[in-house]
């Protein structure tokens, strides 16, 4: 069903949050917005952006206020013209790895130190000390300044974790060097990955001190390349639009910024250029590349009264095109307003991991006083009882609970972006996966919704089919009736432009109701509707042609019926595989259509549909669309016009032909951008991918958690290997949503090119 719309008093503000580095982090700031009164904030650790919708009166000022007491940074997003190219929602210090750089080089010498008793020299350990306390205080600055800014407001995140096993690690260690006996010149400490005491000596914990440090920021400096890897399909949409772009005014041009561009100016579009809005060519022939738009692979050629899309490439000759939509009207705007969207939304799974981010911290905590005090009055040395810990506090993890979700969406939608598939958020894709039904209209869905020729065909010992093709094509091209159109163009696309030649046309006369003649290279040429009988191989195309619909029309040249041409509402290519495709995934396919009984019976028969519905209104479409989800069907409708809105908005889900009305697309919850109804059996299978990547990414983030904490409490697990698996756990989750960039569809049958249908 579509998302429901905000109520009409209501209005919607992203912010940028800058500082959040876990779950905890999301929970705490969505938990402080949504106490205003009306306010319902939905916030995205992967893309630091809160989205957040609120009552008129409530300004951005009051929303930036309150995140900013919570503890964070906020700021309304820079408009792109003026973006950085930055990340946004992370703060200076970690935007460029000098940090980890200068800590990789100051734990090397303390880690091999530690960790290979044989190295270990005289006075080794001061050396250690001396390395590892700038690591600390300066490496672990962040981590230290996020965890006093948290306490100070009453909260504490994964920054509190890092920052108390740091600090207690450090302590421990001076403690240990100055009063514990490990100072001693000649001391030798043994590298073991368990805790235990160290004969009377306490132990130094110096590696722990340098690791914890070095492993986050190593694994946020991962994840955060990986992070800008799951938006890169957003980015490479917004790098689509023009900046600058020349227009014709008056028989002069001049050169001006794309945001200037209004509609119903002239604009130049070279070849190799972009073409900066949407329009319509006016003169000029070329090829335009839609691949990185709609995901359409094959060129598509243009001509005087074509429609361009805003983003392609010119791939041919020089166009003039006259804005039809320009700046956030323009297609290449909504679909990138779109996957924005739908990477601000959550999944349900997401929301309650959430909510255990938002007491996960707190527990954590407890959990660490409450073996630091079981181990000491069970007698147990300081020693490990301190080791143990501080193990619970480093091993603890939110941050993958956090990126389970929104990485897997933004890589997804993003990909679905690049496959001319728009998914409007989490709910849509979770729909997606479940649909058992899918309910499609037949014209412009699984048609082209436009008249071609369906079929030639000639008599015995008669004329070639594209000779009568390109006789009748030349007469009707005298003609405006849409029969006549149709024919003339697909002559020209069968035959060639030079098929076509209105000067070979005179004596042309048109009779309404009939047809149309005149004379080409000198022969007398008619194209009128069937009269009388007709036999042999024109006499069985003209019975088929009215059994399966089509409109039928006679060519007649010298006095003699020389061929049937049939025109009809054509299967769009790819049609049957989609619907194949759909069968195999367990989806039963249903035509709903509101033309005749015939037609919608032909299509059906052509395309395995077995259960067929024609002279369906709108509303008996979405009254059949009920009666279906009464009966316990998850029902997607399939469609692209107006006559579809109601259904489309009454159905689990609504999916939209991108050709499609304004309204079709509106009500839908996923449109299909590139003109391949196919898309959709690639948009089932994508959104079932996704679900089970997020699945697998939350059972790895608890079952990483269930697992590691208990170890730690009972001390087989100490802070050095402790830290290094922390920070794995939430790079493996970045990286399991990556592989969605790569998905790939189900590589489609070859298409054979349509022959002639003659008969000699």
């Amino acid at each position: 069903m579509a998302a429901d719309t905000a109520p009409p008093d209501l209005v919607t503000t992203d912010l940028v949050v800058g500082g959040m580095t876990c779950a905890a982090c999301v929970r705490r700031v969505e938990k402080k917005l949504g106490a205003l009164e009306g306010v319902r904030a939905t916030v995205n650790l992967a893309t630091g952006r809160a989205r957040v919708e609120h009552p008129a009166h409530v300004g951005t000022a009051s929303l930036v206020e309150v995140v900013e007491r919570a503890g964070y940074a906020a700021s309304v997003p820079a408009p792109p013209a003026t973006a950085d190219g930055k990340e946004e929602g992370q703060e200076p210090q970690e935007r460029f790895p000098q940090r980890l750089l200068v800590t990789a080089v100051l734990a090397a010498p303390v880690l091999l130190l530690s960790m290979v008793p044989s190295l270990q020299f005289r006075n080794w350990q001061w050396l250690c000390f001396v390395s590892a306390a700038p690591v600390a205080l300066w490496s672990a600055w962040p981590f230290h300044r996020r965890a006093l800014r948290g306490l100070r407001h009453g909260t504490a995140t994964m920054d509190t974790l890092v920052s108390l096993g740091v600090l207690a690690s450090f302590s421990w260690s001076a403690y240990a060097l100055f009063l514990g006996g490990a100072g001693d010149p000649d001391m030798r400490m043994p590298f073991t990955l368990l805790p235990g005491a160290s004969h009377g000596v306490a132990h130094l914990y110096l590696e722990a001190v340098v690791s914890v440090p070095l492993f986050v920021l190593a694994g946020r400096h991962l994840e955060a390349r990986a992070r800008r890897g799951t938006s890169a399909a957003l980015r490479s949409l917004a790098e689509l639009g023009v900046k600058e772009v020349t227009v014709q005014e008056g028989g002069s041009e001049r050169c001006i910024r794309a945001e200037h561009l209004g509609v119903g100016q002239v604009f130049v579009v070279r070849p190799g250029e972009r073409v900066a809005a949407d329009g319509v060519v006016v003169d000029g022939t070329s090829a335009v590349d839609l691949s990185l738009v709609t995901g359409e692979t094959r060129p598509v050629e243009v001509s005087a009264g074509s429609s361009v899309t805003g983003g392609a490439v010119n791939a041919g000759g020089r166009l003039r095109v006259r804005a039809t939509a320009v700046g956030g009207d323009t297609q290449l705007a909504r679909i990138t307003a779109l996957v924005a969207e739908a990477q601000a939304g959550k999944a349900r799974a997401q929301r309650l991991a959430d909510t255990v981010a938002g007491v996960f911290v707190p527990a954590v905590l407890t959990v660490a006083v409450t073996v630091l005090g079981f181990w000491l009055g069970a007698g147990a040395d300081v020693q490990p009882a301190v080791t143990a810990g501080v193990a619970v506090l480093v091993v603890a993890c939110p941050c993958a609970l956090g990126l389970a979700t929104p990485t897997a969406l933004m890589a997804a939608t993003g990909r679905g972006a690049q496959l001319g598939v728009l998914v409007s958020g989490p709910r849509a894709l979770e729909a997606l996966r479940r649909v058992d039904t899918v309910v499609l209209d037949k014209t412009g869905t699984l048609t082209s919704g436009r008249l071609d020729v369906t079929a030639v065909t000639v008599r015995e010992h008669g004329l070639t089919a594209e000779e009568a093709l390109r006789l009748a094509a030349n007469v009707e091209s005298g003609s405006e009736h849409p029969l006549g159109r149709a024919v003339v163009a697909h002559a020209r696309r069968r035959l060639g432009e030079e098929a076509v030649e209105p000067r070979a046309l005179s004596g042309f006369r048109a009779t309404p109701g009939s047809g149309v003649q005149g004379t080409v290279d000198g022969r007398p040429v008619a194209v009128r509707a069937p009269e009388g009988e007709l036999t042999g191989a024109l006499g069985s195309a003209l019975a088929a042609a009215l059994e399966s619909a089509h409109t039928p029309v006679v060519v007649h040249v010298d006095g003699q019926a020389e061929a049937v041409i049939a025109l009809g509402d054509v299967v769009r290519a790819g049609s049957y595989h989609a619907v194949d495709r759909l069968r195999r995934l367990g989806v039963r396919p249903v035509l709903v259509t509101g033309d005749r009984e015939a037609p919608a019976r032909a299509v059906a028969a052509a395309l395995g549909i077995e259960e067929v519905h024609a002279r369906r209104t709108p509303e008996q479409k979405a009254a059949f669309v009920r009666s279906l989800r009464e009966e316990g069907r998850r029902v997607a409708v399939v469609g692209d016009g107006v006559n579809d809105a109601a259904a489309l908005a009454g159905a689990d889900l609504g999916i939209a032909m991108g050709t499609g009305t304004d309204v079709a697309i509106g009500a839908a919850d996923v449109t299909l951008v590139r003109d391949d109804i196919e898309a959709l059996a690639d948009a089932v299978r994508l959104a079932r991918r996704t679900l089970a990547t997020i699945r697998g990414n939350l059972v790895w983030a608890f079952g990483y958690n269930a697992v590691t904490v208990p170890l730690a409490m009972v001390g087989l697990l100490s802070p050095m290997p402790a830290a290094a698996a922390m920070s794995l756990s939430s790079v493996l989750v970045v990286l399991s949503s990556l592989r969605l960039r790569h998905w790939q569809p189900a590589p489609a049958p070859a298409r054979r090119p349509r022959s002639f249908s003659s008969a000699r």
